[in-house]
């Protein structure tokens, strides 16, 4: 199966992506059927040919979510962007606000807990010295 995807080019913390025709399974680094422009992330400037990506659709290519959520940008086909990743955000500020109270809770039921456990105490240290008074 063909599919129209990104390979990466470009310097070290500066990609430039080109779009490529490939084989789904084949390594995006080397070889490639078709060049069919690039993409730079950093302007967001897109130099597409627009009649091979929709030769290359006619053919029955696929396409990568990003490829697809690209193409949509640059109404070279029509459809509805395609949710590509769930990125999990670090907690912030206000989450961490909320966080706080549920702990704060959690040491109250702690201390009722330590209360009852030397009322138990008290009652077993009873016990214990009528019997070692026993064995003296």
């Amino acid at each position: 199966m063909l599919t129209i995807r990104l390979s990466r080019v470009g310097k070290k913390k500066h990609p430039i992506y080109r779009l490529i025709v490939n084989e789904k399974l084949k390594d995006t680094v080397g070889d490639y059927l078709e060049l069919l422009g690039h993409y730079d992330p950093h302007t967001n400037t897109a130099e597409l040919k627009a009649d091979r990506i929709k030769h290359w659709l006619d053919k029955g290519a696929q396409t990568s979510g990003t490829v697809h959520n690209l193409l949509v940008e640059n109404k070279i086909i029509e459809g509805e962007k395609i949710k590509v990743a769930n990125i999990k955000k670090k907690k912030d500020d206000g989450k961490e606000g909320e966080s706080q109270p549920a702990p704060a809770e959690k040491p109250a039921e702690d201390k009722t807990a330590e209360t009852a456990k030397p009322e138990e105490k008290k009652e077993e240290t009873p016990a214990e010295k009528p019997a070692e008074e026993k064995k003296e």
